[in-house]
């Protein structure tokens, strides 16, 4: 088992849930304060760690998911723009999340400012 921290549609309501669904849902938690927060074409989210200067915290929700459901099930469901990643939780934690590739930074729209997927959703009506 392992910790993986969902912000987009990972996460409960959102369209891949049904991936880790059956797997215990650990709460609501927040990032260290070391993340870009993009929106991939409005889409789905990817963070994007930035280190201790210059970057912010997302909300997400924690779940412990077996390590081979990872691997068969919520990876392939992914999009190509994001990989697998270690982060650091606000609390100095460290969980898998998915996180977005360096190479699409300048790509996409920047909403760090909202703090999660599903302020920044809101905001498009």
């Amino acid at each position: 088992m392992v910790y993986l921290m969902t912000n987009g549609e990972g996460m409960r309501g959102g369209r891949l849930h049904d991936n880790i669904a059956e797997h215990p849902f650990l709460g609501e938690r927040q990032t260290a304060a070391k993340y870009r927060f993009f929106s991939v074409r409005d889409e789905f989210p990817g963070i994007l760690p930035v280190g201790d200067t210059g970057g912010g915290s997302v909300r997400g929700e924690l779940f412990d998911v077996p390590l081979e459901v990872l691997r068969d099930r919520f990876l392939p469901a992914e999009p190509p723009e994001l990989e697998l990643g270690v982060i650091e939780l606000e609390d100095g934690t460290a969980t898998l999340s998915m996180v977005l590739r360096e190479t699409e930074r300048d790509r996409h729209k920047d909403i760090t400012e909202h703090g999660s997927w599903r302020a920044y959703r809101a905001t498009l009506g």
